[in-house]
């Protein structure tokens, strides 16, 4: 299905395994001439895929000294810059693209090269929460301007989507009466939120794919960028905070500045546990990764009374279960106190099994938890689009989802995963999700504790973080 037509320039920065994913889904929903599409990449990495397909190939690293002069001859009004680089600022890019009216697409709000690990930066001031300030304070003056989306890939991007679907469903079990706003009230959805009593949001996922070789010592393995996966985890772990919670973590703080949705811990988010569940692996321990939805979320759910207080809010956060080899390749990581390995290793044609269990656990309504989202196999993905993993194609499909979305919406400034219209993308992404499911569950993070070993547990509510966490 040709999903819409662009007849401008579409420039790939960036070609990692999610460029190398998205390409033939590009190809394959948009109408759009090879000839105007064209990549330009910091690595060699990719470009026997580019010749497959016989897309223009520049190997260049575009930096703060010469990202006007290798961008600006590549782009006029109305073309797209699809930004899948990193260590490039998402924020600059986006100023130009405003600024030569282009639309953009980007998975995540990256900084400069150093900008996640630099010392000289407070850990506030190398969270995603800073990052997502400073991307979100271009929306006034892009107004009317050309479409930026901002952090849309899985997760941040389809999580979102998910998150809104799972909503409906909920309204619908427990017989509660809504009208489904449009995307554009924020206000309608939050009161859903409120109205159902969600008080916890994860991004709950298992991924379980398997490799024909173990992981080596000195090498970090995953299903995804391992630059991305290092970068998001040395950050400081980050939350949204709910209004249900009753105490800061002794090593949780706020930002001081913002919207005010989210705190921090004095932790890198690889080193943080929480408790979460999914339906085909159960309860399990992910990690505490920061991710850009955990402050979108909480502050798109956010309901105020008349004077601006929070009086509504969800905790909301990622719990990641990488594959196996890469728990062991971040356990290596720690114990070299976060230096990065000398070997990188991303999964692909050895993956011989698994899947990724991608979705969201809305906790604390009437009916406990309940979970939504996508079980991808390896075999699927394989099957459904070449160059991908079921991880990549998770991501790489919710990008062609905003790319599609972008060229309808041409008009629409700087917009966020939240408020893009859920129906739509689900409507592009669930072909190639694998099974989509919504199942309920009485888990709660209280569930067989104290067996073994006394523990400080809140009995009196299961869905606090301090039950969450993992001591």
């Amino acid at each position: 299905m040709i999903h819409t037509s662009f007849s401008g320039r579409l420039v790939m920065l960036g070609f990692g395994s999610i460029g190398q994913g998205v390409l033939p889904l590009l190809l394959r929903h948009i109408a759009i001439p090879r000839e105007n599409i064209s990549i330009v990449t910091a690595e060699a990495r990719g470009q026997e895929v580019a010749a497959e397909y016989g897309i223009g190939f520049t190997v260049e690293a575009v930096t703060r000294d010469n990202l006007r002069d290798v961008l600006i001859p590549r782009l006029r009004r109305g073309d797209f810059l699809l930004n899948l680089s990193v260590d490039v600022s998402s924020v600059e890019l986006m100023k130009l693209c405003q600024e030569l009216d282009v639309l953009y697409l980007d998975t995540v709000v990256e900084p400069w090269a150093g900008g996640y690990t630099d010392p000289a930066l407070t850990p506030s001031q190398r969270s995603n929460y800073a990052m997502r300030e400073e991307a979100i304070a271009l929306r006034e003056a892009a107004k009317g301007g050309p479409t930026s989306i901002t952090a849309h890939g899985a997760n941040p991007g389809l999580v979102s989507h998910f998150v809104k679907q799972a909503l409906l469903d909920i309204a619908r079990d427990t017989g509660t009466i809504i009208a489904p706003p449009p995307a554009s009230d924020r206000a309608g959805w939050a009161s859903i939120a409120q109205s159902l009593g969600v008080k916890v949001i994860h991004i709950a996922e298992r991924d379980t794919q398997v490799a024909d070789r173990p992981k080596k010592p000195g090498e970090f393995v995953n299903t995804w960028s391992v630059d991305g996966f290092v970068g998001e985890g040395c950050q400081p772990a980050e939350l949204g905070w709910g209004t249900h919670e009753k105490a800061l973590p002794p090593d949780g703080h706020r930002h001081g500045f913002g919207c005010d949705a989210a705190i921090y811990l004095m932790r890198p988010g690889a080193s943080t546990r929480v408790r979460t569940w999914t339906p085909l692996e159960g309860p399990f321990h992910g990690f505490l990764i920061t991710h850009n939805e955990s402050i979108s979320l909480a502050d798109y759910y956010t309901v105020r009374d008349a004077a601006g207080n929070a009086v509504y809010r969800p905790t909301a956060h990622y719990a990641y279960h990488p594959c196996d080899d890469a728990v062991l390749s971040v356990h290596e990581l720690a114990g070299k106190n976060w230096q990065m390995q000398p070997e990188k290793r991303l999964m692909t044609d050895e993956i011989v099994r698994g899947m990724d269990e991608l979705g969201v656990l809305l906790m604390g309504h009437a009916k406990g938890a309940y979970w939504y989202g996508s079980r991808l196999t390896i075999e699927e993905a394989r099957k459904l689009v070449p160059h991908n993993n079921a991880t990549s194609l998770q991501v790489t499909v919710a990008v062609l989802a905003g790319v599609v979305w972008a060229i309808e919406n041409p008009r629409r400034g700087v917009v966020e995963s939240d408020e893009i219209d859920h129906d739509r993308a689900l409507e592009i992404c669930r072909p190639y999700l694998g099974e989509v499911v919504g199942v309920y569950s009485d888990w709660t993070p209280l569930q067989d504790r104290g067996a073994l070993f006394p523990e400080d547990v809140d009995a009196s509510d299961p869905w606090q973080f301090k039950n969450i966490r993992v001591g």
